[in-house]
């Protein structure tokens, strides 16, 4: 299950930038999506590859990422902006994590 949330959200992520590449003319709303769409690919790459080592922490990656790109993606989309407030709480997990992820890997 993981590896389908995972593609999923790696397809998501892609959409994202594309839109943000061709379909908003908004500087700041370009950059939302830009930096969710990276943040958000990577992480589903990183989930899909440490999964079976690490499931845990792939979980953790991947709410992690959902929580951080859709925040930026809903304010790309015009919601409020206190949205933003929210984002971090994602880079946190996604922090959580890599250090969890690293805790993993050294117990090997």
């Amino acid at each position: 299950m993981i590896a389908v949330l995972a593609a999923l959200s790696a397809a998501l992520a892609i959409g994202a930038g594309a839109f943000g590449a061709h379909g908003v003319s908004d500087p700041k709303a370009v950059e939302w999506l830009r930096t969710g769409g990276t943040y958000q690919l990577i992480h589903a790459v990183a989930a899909i590859a440490i999964m079976g080592v690490a499931r845990g922490a792939a979980v953790l990656l991947l709410i992690g990422a959902a929580i951080f790109a859709l925040s930026l993606y809903a304010m790309a989309l015009g919601a409020p902006r206190w949205l933003g407030a929210i984002t971090p709480i994602g880079g946190v997990l996604m922090i959580g994590g890599w250090l969890w992820a690293a805790w993993q890997f050294g117990q090997r």
